[in-house]
C-alpha cells in the first residue's frame, strides 16, 4: 500500500513501492489506517527500492481547507459557549428576581437560610456565566487566527511556485533597496536579514519547481 512520508516542514510525499506517471490516481494511506485518492505529480527521489513523489488530494483537501474547517469548528464552539453563559446568566437573574433590589439578609429570621442559599445559587451561576464567556471570546480569538490562515500557500501547494517567485522578487527588490541606500536601514542588521530573506525564498523557490514543476 502507498503510504505518506514526511519529507519538509508542510510537505508529505507519497511513498510507493512501484512507478506511477505524472497525472495519475493514486490510494494513499495514513498511518490511522484512513485512504486518501492522490493526484501524482513528480517523482523527487528514489531510495531502498520505493518511489517518492510530490502530490496532492483528489478531493481539494489541503492547508487552506484544513484552516477552513479549523475555523469553523472553533466558530460552533464559539456559538455554543455563548448560548450556555446567556443560559447562566439568565438562570442567575432568575433566581433573583422575586428578592427586593438591596433587601438584606435577615439574620435569624427564618427566610435567613433560604435567602442564603438563593444568593449564592445566583452567585455560581453568574461564574459560570463568566466563565462561559471568557471561552467564547478564546474561541472566536482562534477561530479568527485559522481564518487568516485558510490564505495560506506553501510548499504543500502546486500555487507555491507563482508564490515563493514573487516573495522572492519582493525580497530581491528590498536587499538591493537597502545595498543601495534607496530603503532606509531601520537597523545595523537590516542588511544581513533582507539578504537571509532572498536566500530563505531562493530555497523555497527552488523546492517547489522540484515538487511542482514540469
Amino acid at each position: 500500500m502507498n503510504q505518506y512520508s514526511k519529507y519538509t516542514a508542510n510537505v508529505f510525499l507519497a511513498k510507493c513501492e512501484e512507478k506511477h506517471e505524472k497525472g495519475e490516481v493514486i490510494t494513499l494511506q495514513t498511518k490511522y489506517g484512513n485512504e486518501h485518492e492522490c493526484i501524482v505529480f513528480n517523482l523527487i527521489f528514489e531510495k531502498e527500492g520505493y518511489y517518492y513523489y510530490s502530490i496532492v488530494r483528489e478531493d481539494g483537501f489541503n492547508v487552506q481547507e484544513w484552516a477552513r474547517r479549523k475555523a469553523e469548528r472553533l466558530q460552533g464552539y464559539a456559538s455554543n459557549a455563548k448560548q450556555k453563559s446567556d443560559s447562566h446568566y439568565q438562570d442567575s437573574h432568575n433566581l433573583v428576581k422575586d428578592i427586593p433590589l438591596g433587601q438584606p439578609i435577615l439574620v435569624g429570621h427564618h427566610s435567613e437560610k433560604a435567602h442564603r442559599n438563593v444568593l449564592e445559587k445566583s452567585w455560581n451561576a453568574m461564574g459560570k456565566c463568566v466563565e462561559e464567556s471568557k471561552k467564547e471570546e478564546s474561541y472566536k480569538e482562534r477561530a479568527a487566527y485559522w481564518e487568516k490562515k485558510a490564505d495560506t500557500i506553501n510548499l504543500s501547494m502546486p500555487e507555491s511556485i507563482e508564490y515563493f517567485e514573487f516573495e522572492l522578487e519582493k525580497a530581491k527588490v528590498e536587499h538591493e533597496g537597502i545595498k543601495n541606500g534607496s530603503i532606509q536601514r531601520l537597523h545595523n542588521y537590516s542588511l544581513t536579514y533582507a539578504k537571509k530573506r532572498v536566500n530563505e525564498m531562493e530555497d523555497k523557490y527552488k523546492l517547489a519547481q522540484k515538487l511542482w514543476g514540469e
